[in-house]
């Protein structure tokens, strides 16, 4: 019964094979669309397992271990990204739906083995390609770079991912929508996204012969560095043949890899890191002279100058120093236990919208989702010690206990928090706010008596 309620209708074996896309056609062809299992969800208490894992790991083998602050921007990537797809269907699907009903050349059958295989290939073919671009091309990389922003490479780097990338990557998958019904592209483009959470880890070292053929940790290693022989390296999904075959492979060596943007963010403001490149591109885009090469930085490579060759010029990488130095603002225990007490908060609003969403109304999504930004932001603020984070903060605790106020008043209620437990969390946000008007008044005390 313990498992059933942890894992849902699903065994610990069963949920374990398809977290590593061990799976079967059979039991993974669908007729409908609306009989494809949420793969991705199901999958949650294992990334957490295995994250938990992870971290016993790495400080049994003296590994870099998960810092708070990183794994803090990456979980809230993460749950942006899913969040937008509440609020705007997902564009990849419906586009693939469309396509395939009007447009489709040939009639797979479902339930053929042949089919599934088409498509397992076919997914992780185009989605080489589509990773190679999101490199190469600088306004899909402004919508990638989100997923390449972590200086660590861990496990919660796979959950760091971009908002905008949901959608721009919807083109890229229309051929196989000329045959393979959506809902067998459903399943493989899930069990694509789960198969790559667990090779973002140091852990493991090599898989032996395997790393001939498939994707692993040490090739995905060298694709989040940025190293000069990293940069550009190893797209390749599942497979890693993609990359033997058009010239993309690069072996991990024995050099020390530093991870990151070859630029690094220096912030935990999970906004700023969806939308920094953007900004960035922008800026670039009125600065250069030329219509050509106006046209040029948006679709040429990101270290793309006039002058230089279309994906920019090796010799302008920045050399890597050693011991790499990481951006790394962290608070007081204090501060750190209040940041995780807030993230826990916001992490059970976010899983009970999942999973209550169909039955609320639209101003309550809205505003649950709002409530979420929001907070993510001002802890973002808190872990970069910006000078203006105490006072977001007291507003915003404040502002949760005036709309709780004013619904409990209506008996009503946001619909996402667990109502057995309201009065602690209420406590929270009650001996919060306290905490930063006290603080204020130190401050203000501090200051007028120097």
């Amino acid at each position: 019964m313990a498992e059933t309620s942890l894992l849902g209708n699903i065994s610990f074996l069963q949920g374990s094979r398809r977290f590593l896309y061990a799976v079967t056609p059979k039991e993974t062809s669908f007729e409908k669309l609306g009989d494809v299992p949420d793969y991705l969800n199901e999958a949650v208490p294992f990334f957490l397992g295995a994250i938990a894992l992870e971290y016993i790991l790495a400080f049994l083998t003296d590994l870099p271990r998960a810092r708070l602050n990183d794994a803090f921007s990456s979980v809230s990537a993460g749950v942006f990204s899913q969040l937008s797809k509440i609020i705007v269907l997902s564009v990849e699907l419906a586009l693939y739906i469309f396509v395939y009903d009007n447009f489709h050349l040939v009639t797979l059958p479902w339930d053929s083995p042949w089919t599934w295989y088409i498509c397992f290939i076919g997914v992780d073919f185009i989605y080489y390609w589509f990773h190679r671009a999101a490199h190469e091309i600088n306004i899909f990389w402004a919508a990638h770079q989100a997923h390449h922003s972590s200086e660590d490479y861990n496990l919660t780097t796979a959950l760091r991912q971009s908002v905008v990338q949901n959608y721009t990557s919807a083109i890229f998958y229309m051929p196989l929508a000329l045959a393979v019904p959506p809902s067998i592209f459903c399943v493989h483009a899930q069990f694509n996204m789960l198969y790559q959470f667990w090779i973002h880890t140091e852990i493991v070292r090599s898989l032996g012969p395997l790393e001939y053929i498939f994707n692993t940790p040490s090739h995905h290693r060298v694709h989040h560095g940025r190293n000069p022989y990293c940069i550009d390296k190893n797209y390749g999904g599942t497979f890693i043949i993609w990359d033997r075959i058009f010239g993309t492979f690069q072996a991990e060596t024995d050099e020390e890899i530093a991870y990151g943007l070859v630029h690094p963010l220096a912030s935990w403001d999970p906004i700023w890191t969806q939308l920094c490149h953007f900004s960035h591109i922008w800026k670039t885009f009125w600065e250069t002279s030329g219509v050509t090469n106006k046209l040029f930085v948006i679709f040429k490579g990101p270290g793309w100058t006039p002058g230089s060759p279309r994906l920019g010029d090796p010799a302008d990488l920045p050399e890597i120093e050693y011991p790499i130095r990481k951006y790394d603002n962290s608070l007081s225990l204090c501060g750190t236990l209040y940041a995780l007490v807030h993230f826990a908060v916001a992490i059970v609003a976010y899983q009970l919208l999942i999973a209550r969403r169909m039955g609320m109304t639209q101003l309550h999504v809205a505003g649950v989702i709002s409530y979420f930004l929001f907070t993510m932001s001002s802890v973002g603020a808190l872990f970069d010690n910006k000078w203006y984070a105490p006072y977001v903060e007291l507003f915003r605790c404040l502002l949760f206990l005036i709309v709780d106020l004013v619904l409990s008043s209506q008996n009503l209620d946001t619909g996402v928090l667990p109502t057995k437990y309201i009065g602690v969390i209420r406590g929270i946000f009650i001996t919060s706010a306290l905490f930063w008007i006290t603080g204020s008044f130190m401050s203000a005390k501090k200051t007028k008596t120097e």
